[in-house]
């Protein structure tokens, strides 16, 4: 049950980084040649899963006098390391660099339908060295891992920080980097590139917190592989005597399989149908109930674990993460741990028809809650809120029984 659980949140939170099997391949060696050298920056397109919803990052190095041409990709991880899921979950997981020939790299994403955009690097001999002297640097086995951030540090940042320490000078963007009043949040690229996916974004909702609302600036925005790649078109190389030169000096797609975001498009009852109908349910049942005079406890029975376990997941989260913008989160008023501990005392009231102080708590505080839903400083999904009904109907219905009774 515990290995669910931690499956489940696994499940949820966005991986940005698709893996990919790891080449035995030696990265640069000290006679190439550098004006012979092509690095490119290469960015996938999104898939169906939700681990690759966000697209995905990766360097391209071609050295055609060593017949070298390899994928540094920065997405590695070992499903089957010790305690992964949970070491997920906590925010402890690591991630590694792995380097890959281009072949396969390509042969992978045309077989998953994923279109690659290849953005040529306009890097001196001495900044395609440097480069290559830092993605050879990390490559190796002491150097190679890394903790991983799915925010701030993931597999299109590492890619970004190593160019832009090979520039001899500065990297400009085009717009100020720095600046929070973008108006969009970690939320809100959720929700973009989760787009047809809706079961994908309501489990992140879940688990994002209020600090996913606040607004981030251009720089931070760039966790997503595909904001690293339209900046860089705008970016400029400064070097040190004030010479300006484009850091792209092409942009290609050498991956074209023919499909579209559309054709990832997940089908079927969203959510929102989901809980609705949920609701209805427990709206018409309820009310029988009360007229009959008989308490249905066994649909507290179902509604409240699954409303305890959800709230076991999230506080989890909250309380021990290292996630960012997990915490603090207001979900909690509504699905909490206290559902599953304060169930056999609540249930054999209920079933006495007597009255409930759980019942009576909970009741007020999903009131408030929901009384106070725009005033919230955190975006709450649309479906939390016949999920919300249901628990309060649930206790609604009880308390009357038992005052009836009374």
């Amino acid at each position: 049950m515990k290995r669910t659980l931690f499956i489940y949140i696994y499940i949820i939170f966005l991986f940005f980084c698709v893996p990919a099997t790891v080449a035995q391949v030696k990265p640069h060696q000290e006679n190439a040649t550098a004006d012979s050298i092509r690095i490119s920056l290469l960015t996938c397109a999104a898939g169906g899963e939700i681990y690759s919803l966000f697209g995905h990052t990766a360097i391209r190095y071609e050295n055609p006098a060593q017949g070298i041409d390899a994928v540094f990709n920065y997405g590695m991880f070992n499903f089957n390391a010790p305690n992964f899921i949970l070491r997920f979950a906590l925010g402890e997981t690591d991630y590694q660099l792995g380097v890959t020939d281009y072949e396969h790299f390509a042969a992978e994403y045309n077989y998953l339908g994923r279109d690659v955009w290849q953005q040529t690097l306009n890097l001196t001999e001495e900044e395609k060295e440097r480069l290559v002297t830092l993605l050879t640097e990390n490559y190796r086995p002491e150097n190679r891992v890394y903790r991983y951030n799915f925010f701030y540090d993931n597999c299109a940042t590492r890619p970004r920080d190593q160019i832009e320490r090979a520039v001899n000078g500065t990297l400009q963007y085009a717009d100020n980097m720095n600046d929070y009043g973008t108006g969009i949040s970690f939320r809100d690229l959720l929700h973009r590139y989760s787009e047809g996916h809706p079961w994908s974004r309501f489990g992140m909702d879940l688990c994002m917190g209020s600090k996913a609302d606040k607004p981030i600036n251009r720089r931070l925005a760039m966790f997503v592989p595909f904001y690293v790649q339209e900046y860089f078109n705008k970016a400029k190389i400064v070097d040190k005597e004030g010479q300006a030169r484009p850091l792209v000096a092409k942009e290609e797609k050498i991956v074209v399989t023919g499909q579209t975001p559309a054709d990832f498009i997940t089908g079927g009852i969203t959510p929102m149908q989901s809980a609705s109908l949920l609701l209805a349910l427990v709206a018409a049942i309820s009310l029988y109930g009360i007229r009959k005079g008989k308490t249905f406890w066994g649909m507290d029975l179902i509604l409240f674990p699954i409303a305890g376990i959800a709230g076991c997941i999230l506080a989890f989260l909250a309380l021990f993460s290292q996630h960012p913008a997990v915490s603090p989160n207001y979900l909690l008023f509504v699905f909490h741990p206290l559902h599953l501990f304060c169930l056999p005392c609540m249930l054999f009231r209920v079933r006495k028809r007597k009255i409930s102080r759980y019942m009576l708590a909970n009741f007020i505080v999903l009131t408030l809650f929901i009384g106070l839903w725009a005033i919230i400083p955190q975006r709450i999904p649309p479906a939390v809120l016949p999920l919300a009904l249901c628990l309060l109907i649930r206790s609604a219905s009880n308390l009357i029984l038992a005052y009836k009774r009374k």
